[in-house]
């Protein structure tokens, strides 16, 4: 059954969910064919559809997938660019996003085994040392469907959160679920669950004059 919302309200309120996931209600295979089909009409660099779904629900590979999710944490070190002035002003333009943010992390990280659905979109071609415009052209065609995913899995009731925590085990990754990491990259690692409730709202923001440039930067 489909959310009653217009096509502001999805974009607005389709939020990276951790805290809400329902971690005990199943997830029907069919609800996830649907995602998948209104992601695969989503524009594509080329009109090369180079990318593929992989959607683990066993729960001996989920929780396979689980470890190597914590074990990403540890792998992947201290962010390697630093934060600007501006970067903590908009980290932190509600009281306590900062808070909440890391909060949803933890919580994640404790719960991660129990997400019922684990969704790993990957994209053939590598990019490891491509220049801007493979990168933007590999990128560019994922990234549409993969966002496609997400608001049709909200429509539905469900939610998802966009994670990197694939990529520094991401060889590891690949090795466990079949993919052919010398010439298909993973691009995310996305939990996927029914929501607690569905009232989602849009999120403080920074004002529009910050990052609107009219005819020049």
């Amino acid at each position: 059954m489909l959310l009653n919302l217009s096509a502001d309200e999805l974009l607005s309120t389709t939020r990276a969910v951790r805290h809400r996931l329902d971690l005990d209600r199943p997830v029907p295979w069919k609800l996830i064919e649907e995602c998948v089909d209104l992601a695969v009409q989503a524009p594509t660099g080329r009109n090369r559809q180079r990318w593929h779904f992989v959607v683990v629900t066993d729960e001996k590979r989920r929780r396979a997938l689980a470890d190597l999710y914590r074990l990403s944490y540890a792998a992947a070190g201290p962010d390697p660019s630093p934060l600007t002035p501006r970067d903590i002003q908009r980290m932190n333009v509600s009281p306590r996003s900062v808070d909440r943010m890391r909060s949803g992390f933890q919580y994640l990280y404790d719960n991660i085994h129990r997400v019922p659905v684990l969704v790993i979109p990957c994209v053939e071609g590598r990019t490891d040392r491509a220049g801007v415009q493979a990168q933007a052209m590999t990128w560019g065609s994922i990234l549409p469907a993969v966002w496609s995913f997400m608001l049709a899995a909200r429509a539905r009731g469900l939610g998802t959160v966009w994670t990197t925590a694939q990529a520094p085990v991401e060889r590891q990754m690949a090795e466990m679920l079949g993919v052919p990491h010398d010439r298909v990259m993973l691009a995310a690692f996305i939990p996927l669950a029914y929501t607690i409730g569905t009232d989602f709202r849009p999120a403080p923001r920074i004002p529009r004059s910050e990052v609107l440039h009219r005819d020049r930067w």
